[in-house]
């Protein structure tokens, strides 16, 4: 977290270069809806098996019998102000949309856009090393890229990945009955808001990182499972805006168990002395019309339900059968919050909270 040198000065803190950062750069769910509206009926091939239909995770392109490649891209500004902890968590977060749809990632390729007059050459590359890190981690190399002169700090990465047909796991696919399970507990953004206002302590800001650089491989082992639905990842739009992705696609309702939602530790704490985001505000203007809240559900519960997470963890919808071995699978993986936290309802799409 300390700060690098460029020449004889000190280099600035890498978040102070940013408007935003980490997933809350999104832009809001209900503007982007704007924008894309109208934007669709470009080709659409029949091997095409997954694309912008249902705010899906990544496309999905049919090979053949036996494989799909699975491709995605995401990058945003700095949420920390440690080089090499930024491009861990950007990587981490990047490959976590191949995951979400049960693939496996084979390669990535960086996208970096950096203020080369005010930021150092080794700064750069600490922020890209950071990220090939967590490549090596997940078996895949760098294998190429593109990089601009930009005014804000950059990074991220384009992800391929395999998987086979019947395995692809979608967001669209949860059935009445189903139970939703959380694999990482909530409350990045507003640790990083906390990071940002200087209120985030050490052990805090260790959490922060574990969770965010923690990479959601549990994701093929879980499409594997017999009565595993559908999966996405919980990023920028917070729970309660992806769940109503997995909501809408699927054509049902969701009732999600607050009480029973694993948070990160002091994140309660932090949120009530007001270290939320904007980001928080802006999803539910986007979609709170469509979430139900029990009477008396706190504001601090609001922003925390609608928090945007780097790096979230997989949201899972599957039978009830199948919930012992999704945790068990959470848990072989390292995710030991993973918790079982609402369920699939008959009905319109929506989400209504309860607990």
């Amino acid at each position: 977290m300390t700060a690098t040198t460029k020449g004889a000065g000190a280099e600035p803190r890498l978040t102070s270069l940013s408007h935003g950062g980490g997933c809350g750069c999104k832009i809001a769910p209900g503007v982007l809806s704007q924008i894309l509206r109208g934007t669709g009926g470009g080709v659409v091939p029949e091997a095409l098996l997954v694309g912008i239909e249902t705010s899906d995770d990544a496309a999905v392109y049919r090979l053949n019998e036996t494989q799909a490649i699975v491709a995605t891209t995401d990058f945003f500004m700095p949420i920390v102000d440690d080089p090499h902890d930024f491009g861990r968590i950007a990587a981490t977060n990047a490959i976590s949309d191949v995951y979400a749809m049960g693939g496996t990632p084979i390669l990535a390729l960086a996208i970096v856009g950096m203020p080369v007059s005010v930021l150092s050459t080794a700064t750069i590359g600490r922020i890209l090393e950071g990220g090939a890190a967590v490549c090596r981690a997940a078996g895949i190399p760098v294998a190429g890229g593109h990089t601009i002169d930009s005014v804000e700090p950059i990074y991220g990465l384009v992800v391929l990945g395999l998987v086979h047909p019947d395995q692809v796991r979608r967001n669209a696919a949860a059935q009445p009955g189903d139970v939703l399970v959380l694999g990482k507990p909530l409350g990045v953004g507003v640790m990083s808001a906390a990071l940002k206002q200087g209120a985030l302590g050490a052990a805090g800001y260790a959490t922060m990182i574990d969770s965010t650089t923690r990479l959601n491989a549990a994701g093929p082992d879980l499409a594997r499972l017999d009565g595993v639905q559908a999966m996405t990842d919980v990023t920028g739009f917070g729970l309660a805006g992806h769940a109503l992705e997995m909501s809408r696609g699927a054509g049902h309702g969701l009732q999600l168990d607050w009480a029973a939602v694993p948070l990160l530790p002091g994140v309660r704490d932090l949120a009530g002395q007001g270290h939320i985001t904007g980001a928080s505000g802006r999803n539910w203007a986007s979609y709170g019309a469509e979430v139900t809240l029990p009477a008396g559900f706190a504001s601090i519960d609001r922003a925390l339900l609608t928090d945007p997470q780097t790096s979230g963890g997989l949201l899972v919808s599957c039978r009830p059968a199948a919930v012992g071995a999704v945790l068990e699978t959470f848990r072989r993986h390292g995710f030991d919050a993973a918790a079982a936290v609402g369920t699939v309802t008959e009905g319109p799409p929506g989400l209504a909270v309860c607990g």
